[in-house]
């Protein structure tokens, strides 16, 4: 199979509802970026720094995290070692059932701090999945262009002191990796992000970003017999366990098993679309 063409075909997927505008900043990466993403992923064998967490209010959205954990749990499978890194509340939800950094909130020491956290990991790659960017003004934005920074960890100081190779994704523009696009992405009606990234992945929905990386490592790495690991994937059990641990939907603010203002069904379609690609053809 034509791994580059498949790679392409999933890039369109994963931006074919265009809620956010992705579908029009596509054109303007170099097609493959979810193959050379998942080519980097499943050659890991040691240390992957994964971060993730959007503040709304004083919890969390829905958005990322699920993501996250599908791909903490495909690194375990590849023999790596995955550390979710986040702030609170988040960190608090999620350190009693994965292995987990806290980033400290409003550290006037946070390059230190990663500097520190960096030379102790030694990280073989570092991924951030739907974590707010830093703007232009080294402040952090929501979607509606709100102020946020008083409750944003900083994960941006890890990416600008990377020694590996660096994946971000994103939905909307304000998120870590976005600076690669900031000329096309200042066009969205949002404050966009200035921090790059070594690959940017675009998807409608962040976490569905997850399910298409796990697609392209199933079949790189020939899962379960051509079957792939996407059929162990359960949307709507990972938002249960979000939103059970305080997580909200980003776009309603409600603890509902959504994201941003999608059901899971979304997601289901979305894997079903997956497999039949990359397994079925």
């Amino acid at each position: 199979m034509d791994l580059l063409r498949l790679s392409t075909d999933i890039e369109q997927m994963l931006v074919r509802q265009n809620l956010r505008g992705m579908a029009t900043l596509l054109p303007y990466l170099k097609p493959g970026s979810y193959l050379r993403a998942a080519q980097r992923i499943a050659a890991c064998k040691a240390v992957v720094l994964i971060g993730t967490g959007f503040p709304v209010g004083d919890s969390f959205e829905t958005d990322g995290p699920v993501g996250a954990i599908v791909l903490y749990r495909l690194l375990e499978k590849l023999g790596a070692t995955p550390l979710l890194c986040c702030g609170e509340p988040l960190y608090s939800a999620l350190k009693a059932d994965y292995s987990c950094l806290q980033l400290p909130i409003q550290s006037d020491h946070a390059a230190e701090f990663a500097r520190q956290c960096i030379e102790q990991q030694k990280p073989e790659l570092m991924i951030s999945i739907e974590r707010p960017g830093l703007a232009s003004d080294g402040r952090y934005y929501n979607m509606r262009g709100q102020d946020i920074s008083a409750r944003c960890a900083n994960f941006d100081v890890f990416f600008q002191q990377a020694p590996c190779p660096t994946i971000a994704i994103g939905d909307g523009g304000n998120e870590i990796g976005m600076g690669n696009l900031y000329p096309q992405v200042s066009q969205l009606a949002i404050t966009p992000a200035a921090t790059r990234c070594d690959e940017l992945v675009l998807a409608d929905v962040s976490n569905w970003a997850a399910y298409g990386l796990l697609a392209l490592v199933s079949k790189l790495k020939d899962a379960e017999t051509a079957r792939g690991w996407l059929l162990e994937c359960q949307p709507a059990a990972l938002l249960d366990y979000v939103v059970a641990r305080g997580g909200v939907d980003g776009v309603t603010g409600l603890a509902s098993a959504t994201e941003d203002s999608l059901p899971p069904a979304h997601a289901e379609l979305l894997i079903a679309d997956l497999q039949r690609l990359c397994f079925q053809r």
